[in-house]
């Protein structure tokens, strides 16, 4: 049985993003979310979201267990970016990229 959780539009680029999720990637469902809560990184706390969102669906709405169920999928893909300028020196514009991601979490029952 699967189940998914999709948190859209995170404000934090999928670079950053993808150095939390592979220290997570195929470990159970709560010991990934102990681990989450004492990353010191800004990106573990919308992961650590949307993996809870994806084991309060499998609760709630298949009636799995909490105990059997692990990250089986997890990945961030690149959303819109956001580009403005900044005035630089000699009258030049300065670019700036402000990057934003897609967190997607498949969760998966062990057999």
């Amino acid at each position: 049985m699967e189940v998914r959780a999709v948190t859209k539009y995170v404000g934090i680029s999928p670079q950053k993003t993808r150095w939390v999720i592979d220290q997570i990637r195929g470990m159970n469902a709560d010991q990934a979310l102990a681990m989450l809560r004492y990353m010191s990184q800004s990106a573990a706390e919308p992961v650590a979201k949307t993996v809870a969102s994806a084991l309060a669906n499998a609760e709630e709405n298949l009636g799995l267990s909490r105990d059997d169920l692990y990250i089986a999928q997890i990945m961030a893909d690149g959303a819109p970016l956001r580009r403005w300028r900044r005035f630089g020196a000699r009258g030049r514009f300065k670019p700036i990229i402000r990057r934003s991601s897609h967190i997607t979490v498949v969760l998966e029952e062990r057999s």
